[in-house]
């Protein structure tokens, strides 16, 4: 389960890694783009005084919560938040996958198979990876950077294999706990407590989760009366000192 797998990791001492964004330099009197390198380890937040955060949910199954989850983002006028899709959901649910993306969300990669990277080979894990990156892509147009594990397994290894294919292995800091079934209450108490600035915040939009259904508008008003504001993940790691590990 996600928060066992979270809480065995063996933490090792926390690098801080600046992340910038892409920047246009001079070139022979020309323009280039430069890209933004990828952050070394698992990103869990960033040091920021400013108060944001990002929601994140990951979906590997079911229909009945992503489209309710999505209503209340809409309704509660959170225009960024970041989704991590799986590549068999996304192919099997390919209008979910649409809208996530017409709505403007960040799209990060799940994987293929709902299984510990660990586990494998780096072989199967670049597999597994491409084949969920090609499904997100046939279907939403996005080519994602961004992944976060199957049940957040990883290891030095598996980040190394995931950080030259050119991603970021993306964690969090603030686990919600949803995928437990604790209530509603606890949920939104679990979130609304432990959120920090530069929080990357847990959830999931997989039927595993139905409470998040009705967690999720006590979140957003709980997080907004503490005058937070909502950001993509990709947005957060912009100009930002970012908390890593490499387990």
């Amino acid at each position: 389960m996600t928060v066992l797998l979270f809480m065995g990791l063996l933490w090792s001492q926390a690098d801080t890694t600046s992340v910038f964004p892409a920047a246009a330099v001079e070139t022979a009197g020309k323009k280039k783009e430069v890209k933004k390198p990828v952050p070394a380890g698992a990103i869990y937040k960033v040091e920021t005084e400013k108060k944001i955060v990002a929601l994140t949910f990951d979906i590997s199954w079911g229909e009945k919560a992503p489209g309710p989850i999505l209503d209340i983002l809409e309704q509660k006028g959170v225009k960024k938040a970041t989704f991590f899709l799986s590549g068999p959901w996304t192919t099997t649910h390919p209008e979910l996958a649409k809208r996530i993306k017409t709505m403007g969300y960040e799209i990060g990669n799940h994987g293929h198979k709902h299984d510990d990277f660990p586990k494998y080979p780096n072989e199967w894990i670049r597999e597994q990876v491409t084949k969920s990156e090609q499904a997100i892509l046939d279907t939403t147009g996005v080519k994602t950077n961004l992944i976060r594990t199957p049940n957040g397994a990883f290891d030095k290894r598996v980040v190394k294999q995931l950080n030259d294919m050119g991603y970021t292995v993306v964690q969090w800091h603030t686990d919600s706990r949803d995928w437990m079934r604790p209530g509603p209450d606890k949920i939104v108490e679990r979130v609304v407590t432990k959120a920090v600035p530069g929080d990357i915040i847990l959830m999931h939009a997989s039927d595993s989760a139905l409470q998040t259904i009705d967690a999720l508008p006590r979140i957003i008003d709980g997080l907004k009366q503490k005058g937070y504001d909502f950001v993509s993940v990709s947005e957060l790691l912009a100009n930002a000192n970012v908390s890593s590990r490499q387990e």
